[in-house]
């Protein structure tokens, strides 16, 4: 026989099984009459003490959700049934509950540690002082009621999504609202062409009136800045639309319904959000203006200093008037990165994973885009540096001859006598020989050759002084260095001999050359002399 000190150990095992059952499978508690606040029985209430106070928290909380609808949550263990089967068995009872169609309101009766929900005569869970997080300040009064409110609310829902008559009701209304909010949009982007354009036109007038320079008014783009004005404040009100739109339909179908009601609660959580946020960015906000500041300023006074040693205005050392153009941009470059990299500390988000990766993903294409890029980019600082060419020159690249157009950090361009735009990579033109034809042309000159083979039957000082006269009848050849005329090559039948002129302006090169060859044809034909080049054997009979 059973020892009476052994009694009571059994019966608060049984009575915690009981409980356990009670709490976690509400099926097993259908008979259970469930009243007002306290009219329980004493011995259920001694039960549901008794588990209540052998709850523990060893597992992730659990939320209830039904229908959508966020009821309560389950923090505690009972008698090893976690959280996560208490909400389980909660939903199957509000399932059976709805399938039954059982009506009434929501009932609670409070015990000790612990709180039952019922609707009528069935409870469907309890919620337990261990499932109350205290430390964040919650009360089990206040959440019990807080659970029955929105059980309440989600058995209504629940009646109204079996209802096929509301339903229609509430597509008609989504319906109408999705027209009228389209209606709005179409008249708010009708509004934007037509009235974006009277505020330009109006703008324009009087601006005009005031500046009286046409031109100027236009590039400067003054008068984008109304429309820009007016396009904000649409796309704010279609925002607005918008979300005033979404929330009304959301919050006409019980599903949906609870995030139509929490739209605002969201939107004001963002705009705190936000508010918060540049709150505490304003200081790390004011050093990068500050920095951007200092950085334009000193920038300011890099442009005016190299360019006055460009104008030649003043003089830097080792910075020479063709090179004071790429040392600005160098140095400006320079600047920059130096500016960003004190500044990068405090930029918003600079420490966020996303903003390293990022940066990250920017280095990597860079370090893998760059091999070409930096190669033509070192070329072009050669050939700044070197001072072996500038704008304006006259050159010989390979076989291509014109006049450099610009001389850039990437490519160099020339424009040809015959009216061609030619770009040429700096690291071809590395690759290549360069002749300028300008670099001398304004100091001791730059000679063009012109080469003729005369037989030795003519005195080689009369074709000397034909060929120095038909130098002196070409336009665009200079006189001082003057020409002058060697004997190249002492062949078989003929003497080659090389006329050495210096031009006023290399560009007009192939023009002189026509010219000289002309004027040298009609010398020699006017003297009787024969031309011997390439090959002459005799006149034609």
């Amino acid at each position: 026989m059973m020892t009476y000190r052994w009694r009571p150990l059994i019966l608060k095992l049984v009575a915690a099984s009981i409980a356990a059952g009670l709490l976690a499978a509400p099926a097993l508690a259908q008979q259970t009459p469930a009243t007002q606040t306290g009219a329980a029985t004493p011995t259920l209430d001694k039960i549901f003490e008794l588990a209540a106070a052998q709850a523990v928290r060893d597992a992730p909380p659990a939320p209830l959700i039904y229908n959508n609808r966020s009821i309560t949550e389950f923090r505690a263990s009972v008698v090893g049934r976690p959280p996560e089967d208490r909400a389980a068995g909660a939903r199957e009872a509000l399932d059976r509950l709805v399938r039954e169609q059982a009506q009434g309101p929501v009932t609670t009766r409070t015990g000790p540690n612990f709180v039952i929900f019922s609707v009528g005569r069935r409870d469907l869970f309890a919620l337990l002082t261990a499932d109350v997080d205290e430390l964040a300040g919650e009360m089990l009064e206040e959440q019990a009621r807080q659970a029955a409110r929105q059980l309440q609310i989600t058995l209504d829902e629940t009646v109204e999504l079996r209802s096929a008559r509301r339903l229609l009701w509430s597509t008609l209304q989504a319906l109408v609202a999705t027209a009228l909010a389209l209606g709005i949009m179409w008249g708010l982007w009708r509004t934007r062409r037509s009235l974006g354009d009277r505020i330009s036109r109006a703008a324009q007038r009087r601006i005009e009136k005031t500046v009286g320079d046409r031109e100027l008014v236009q590039s400067s783009h003054v008068l984008d800045l109304p429309r820009y004005l007016l396009s904000g404040a649409l796309l704010g009100l279609g925002l607005m639309v918008t979300y005033v739109w979404l929330t009304f339909v959301l919050r006409r179908f019980p599903y949906s319904r609870p995030w139509g009601e929490s739209q605002r609660e969201f939107l004001l959580e963002r705009l705190a959000w936000i508010g918060r946020g540049v709150t505490a960015a304003a200081p790390g906000l004011f050093t990068v203006l500050l920095i951007y500041g200092l950085t334009r300023f000193v920038a300011r006074l890099t442009n005016l200093l190299f360019e006055a040693a460009e104008q030649g205005r003043i003089s830097l050392p080792w910075v020479y008037p063709e090179t004071a153009e790429s040392t600005r941009k160098l140095t400006l470059v320079i600047l920059w990165l130096f500016a960003l990299a004190v500044a990068y500390p405090y930029l918003p988000g600079s420490g966020s994973e996303a903003f390293r990766g990022i940066s990250v993903f920017v280095g990597l294409m860079v370090s893998l885009g760059s091999s070409g890029l930096v190669n033509h980019i070192m070329s072009g600082f050669t050939l700044t540096y070197s001072r072996a060419l500038r704008a304006g020159d006259f050159v010989k690249v390979g076989d291509v001859e014109g006049t450099v157009t610009h001389l850039g950090t990437l490519a160099t361009k020339l424009k040809t006598p015959r009216g061609e735009d030619v770009t040429i990579p700096n690291a071809l033109m590395l690759a290549q020989t360069v002749i300028n034809y300008s670099r001398f042309s304004d100091t001791e000159g730059v000679y063009v050759a012109v080469s003729i083979s005369i037989g030795y039957d003519t005195p080689w000082r009369q074709v000397e002084a034909l060929l120095l006269q038909a130098a002196a009848r070409t336009p665009g050849v200079r006189s001082s260095p003057p020409p002058v005329v060697r004997q190249a090559e002492l062949g078989d039948f003929s003497v080659k001999y090389t006329l050495l002129v210096a031009l006023e302006r290399p560009h007009q090169r192939a023009l002189v050359l026509n010219a000289i060859h002309a004027n040298i044809q009609d010398a020699f034909n006017e003297h009787g002399v024969q031309i011997m080049s390439p090959a002459y054997e005799a006149d034609p009979s």
